[in-house]
């Protein structure tokens, strides 16, 4: 087995690495915080006049550019007197949308009107609605006319909303996605440098997952992302969701894949090993890349469509991904119980199970305030903040996020790459009192003459190891 670094580290090197951990993760917090909004709004306030009939609205957005990214209309009704009126009804709803190009010509989206369905919910208040949404802008300015069908009700106000991207996160963005693929693509490289010099039988089950890992981290950080700025078509929003959706899930899977290698040595069976946990997690990954592509492919046809209000088995694919996540957890835990419970007494392969477990646990707390603070209580509402749940609210969110998983992947490729000695002490395995640093992982689990060797940093050994040789 090709040593790791982790063998070799003291007490004060693994804190010395959580605090580095923490200290770039801090720094990316930083920065998000002091960045700039992510969503900008401009509002176009319609007065109806005391009208009993609703007429046809017309409403033109401000002029638009690429680092809009998209665009939303989302409309609050007023009613009169609403503070102590509590309504639910139904109303037919039609949008028209049409392009303006620069030389202010109009031109059709969509040669349709097209007709939905919305509920007004008010209590007091009454909930927001968005009225259409574009997943990629072809036009420097848009006009969209909106039509209320069979909505009897006493209105006093109609507010619509202009919601798009702003333009200064986009940049940051582009920016800071271009550095994590350059930090990427050194650390892979650099890693895969450290492994050159030991076969691949060799590799340990969690440098194979980060030969993986590494190329699809390269991919979540999306190098094809300034085509989205270039190209006015949907295709490179489509291929960064698959892209995070890959290497989220095979992050998934690589935790399952370890918690039980590590427990089952020698040749690890297709069938008997990864077939369950590729179809777990692959369940998984269908639901969330089948609801993200049915999603474009009808907001190309249709900008009203939302799959939360249009779309009946939604809740049905809601109950399955959780059922299929509990499913997820549930046997992850199991698998750590397990192998905390079998392996504490081994040294080198416990040391391994706490690190893992330590590092893996802190970005999940880290990554569940980020969840809890982007969702909040409103996570279940059909609004505008449920429409947006697949995107950032703000700066700090997404650099958090990101710079999170980043910095979890470069911490892992650190500690589980060989040291710049590993070479020479591979060719020590003859040698007693260095055995246990590069015996196979049969050898560790099932113990040999000197389990009570206490961990060193192997200075003293190779001091050892050559006064011996010296005295021969």
């Amino acid at each position: 087995m090709a040593p790791m670094r982790l063998y070799t580290l003291s007490k004060r090197h693994f804190v010395l690495v959580f605090v580095v951990f923490f200290i770039c993760f801090g720094l990316t917090l930083i920065v998000g915080i002091t960045g700039p909004e992510v969503i900008q709004t401009s509002v176009a306030n319609f007065s109806l006049n005391n009208s009993k009939k609703l007429k046809p609205i017309q409403i033109r957005s401000n002029p638009l550019s690429t680092y809009n990214q998209q665009l939303w209309l989302t409309c609050v009704v007023e009613l009169e007197q609403s503070k102590e009126t509590s309504i639910q009804t139904n109303f037919s709803m039609t949008v028209k949308v049409n392009g303006v190009a620069q030389d202010g010509t109009m031109m059709y989206i969509h040669n349709k009107i097209h007709n939905r369905t919305r509920t007004l919910t008010c209590t007091g208040k009454c909930a927001e609605i968005i009225v259409a949404h574009l997943g990629y802008l072809n036009y420097t300015q848009y006009t969209v006319t909106v039509g209320f069908d069979h909505l009897s009700l006493p209105i006093k106000e109609m507010n619509f909303t202009w919601k798009t991207y702003n333009p200064a996160f986009s940049q940051l963005e582009i920016w800071f996605r271009f550095v994590f693929v350059v930090l990427t693509f050194i650390v892979t490289c650099l890693f895969a440098h450290s492994l050159r010099k030991f076969s691949m039988r060799d590799w340990g089950i969690e440098q194979k997952w980060m030969s993986v890992l590494l190329p699809l981290l390269l991919l979540y950080n999306d190098p094809f992302f300034p085509l989205s700025f270039l190209v006015n078509s949907w295709f490179p929003g489509m291929l960064d969701d698959l892209f995070q959706s890959m290497f989220l899930c095979s992050l998934l899977l690589f935790w399952l894949c370890v918690y039980h290698g590590i427990r089952v040595q020698g040749e690890r069976k297709c069938l008997t090993f990864y077939l369950p946990k590729f179809f777990i997690v692959g369940l998984l990954w269908l639901a969330s890349v089948t609801l993200g592509i049915w999603q474009t492919v009808n907001e190309l046809h249709d900008p009203m469509y939302q799959y939360r209000v249009d779309t009946g088995n939604f809740q049905g694919m809601k109950v399955f991904f959780m059922a299929v996540a509990a499913v997820y957890i549930l046997y992850l835990l199991f698998l750590i119980v397990r192998a905390c419970t079998e392996l504490r007494n081994m040294p080198y392969v416990d040391l391994r199970l706490k690190f893992l477990t330590a590092l893996t646990f802190v970005v999940l707390v880290i990554s569940i305030v980020i969840l809890y603070l982007r969702f909040g209580a409103q996570v279940l509402q059909d609004n505008f903040v449920a429409e947006l749940s697949t995107h950032y609210q703000n700066s700090a969110e997404f650099l958090s996020f990101y710079g999170l998983l980043n910095f979890y992947l470069y911490t892992l490729a650190f500690v589980y790459s060989p040291s710049k000695n590993a070479l020479y002490e591979s060719q020590l395995k003859d040698n007693p009192a260095f055995s246990m640093l590069n015996d196979s992982d049969d050898d560790v689990i099932y113990g040999s003459d000197y389990e009570e060797m206490p961990l060193q940093n192997g200075q003293a050994i190779r001091a050892k190891y050559k006064e011996e040789s010296d005295s021969d």
